[in-house]
C-alpha cells in the first residue's frame, strides 16, 4: 500500500499566516508561502531537513502573504508553481501595489524580487507530484480578488482553503468582495463533507462547521459598518466598530486586517 502523504503546517513568525508542506514519498508539495524573507528562508531549511527535493508549489488566492516568500523557497529551481489563471493574474497585477504597502511595513523582509505561478490550471483541473494527486476549485473573488482551493485527492478528506475562513483571527474585508465571498462559503458548504479538514491560512485546522461562524463573522462586521455614523471622523469609526467585533471575537489576532477593512467598507 503506498504511504499516505505527511502534511507539515509552518506558521510564519514575522506574520502570522501558514504555509503546508505535502511530503510524499520521494519529494515536497508546497502549498501558499508565508510573506517575509526570514520565514521563507525557515520553510526552506524544514523542506532541506526533510531531505527530499521541491516538487511544486501551488497558490490558492492572489495575497502577498500566500506568495511573498516563494521566491527564498523555491530559490532557482526549475520546479512548476501552480495557480488557477485567475490567481496568477491578480497576482501579477497588483503585485507593484503590494510593494507600496508592504517595503514601508516590512522593510527588507518583504523580498524585493518576487516570482510568480508558471503554470495555470482552470477550475477542475488536477495536478500530481509522486503520485499525489490535487484538484483546484476556482472560486473566482472572494475574500482576495480570486481565489481557490486545493483539494488533495484520494481517501484523506483534505482540503487547502487559502482564506475561504480564518480560524477564529480576525479578517480582511478591503477588497471589497464580502458577497461573492459568502458565495463562496455556501458553496463550500455543500461541496465538501462535514467530516473534511480543512488547512487554512491563519490558524490550526479546522472541520466545514468553521464555514458558520466565517459567514456569522462577515454579517457582523458589515454591519458594524453599516451602523457606524456617516459622519464620524474615520479613526472613530474603526474604534467603533472595534469594539463590537471584540465582542464577537475577543482576540486581537489580526484585528489589523479588520480595522484597516473599515475604511473601505465605509466607501462601498
Amino acid at each position: 500500500m503506498r504511504e499516505k502523504p505527511i502534511i507539515h503546517r509552518l506558521q510564519g513568525s514575522a506574520f502570522p499566516v501558514n504555509a503546508y508542506l505535502v511530503e510524499a514519498p520521494n519529494g515536497v508539495v508546497l502549498v501558499d508561502s508565508t510573506l517575509t524573507r526570514s520565514d521563507g528562508r525557515a520553510i526552506r531549511a524544514r523542506i532541506d531537513d526533510l531531505g527530499k527535493p521541491l516538487l511544486g508549489a501551488l497558490v490558492t488566492h492572489a495575497h502577498p502573504d500566500h506568495y511573498g516568500a516563494l521566491v527564498e523557497i523555491v530559490r532557482d529551481e526549475a520546479v512548476p508553481i501552480v495557480a488557477t489563471a485567475g490567481v496568477d493574474h491578480v497576482i501579477r497585477r497588483d503585485d507593484p501595489a503590494k510593494e507600496q504597502i508592504l517595503r514601508p511595513m516590512f522593510g527588507d523582509e518583504w523580498p524585493s524580487q518576487r516570482i510568480f505561478p508558471n503554470r495555470t490550471v482552470s477550475d477542475g483541473e488536477s495536478v500530481t507530484f509522486d503520485g499525489v494527486s490535487f484538484t483546484v476549485t476556482d472560486l473566482g473573488p472572494g475574500e482576495s480578488p480570486h481565489d481557490s482551493i486545493w483539494t488533495l485527492e484520494g481517501d484523506e478528506g483534505i482540503a487547502f482553503v487559502g482564506d475561504l475562513v480564518y480560524n477564529h483571527m480576525h479578517a480582511y474585508l478591503a477588497d471589497g468582495f464580502h458577497a461573492q465571498w459568502l458565495e463562496n462559503i455556501e458553496r463550500a458548504r455543500s461541496q465538501f463533507d462535514p467530516e473534511t479538514v480543512f488547512y487554512v491560512g491563519h490558524g490550526s485546522p479546522a472541520e466545514p462547521a468553521l464555514l458558520n461562524w466565517q459567514a456569522a463573522y462577515i454579517r457582523t462586521l458589515l454591519d458594524a459598518v453599516q451602523a457606524v455614523d456617516p459622519g464620524e471622523p474615520s479613526d472613530a469609526a474603526v474604534r467603533d466598530v472595534t469594539l463590537r467585533m471584540k465582542s464577537f471575537l475577543d482576540t486581537d489576532d489580526l484585528l489589523f486586517l479588520m480595522q484597516l477593512s473599515v475604511p473601505a467598507l465605509q466607501r462601498s
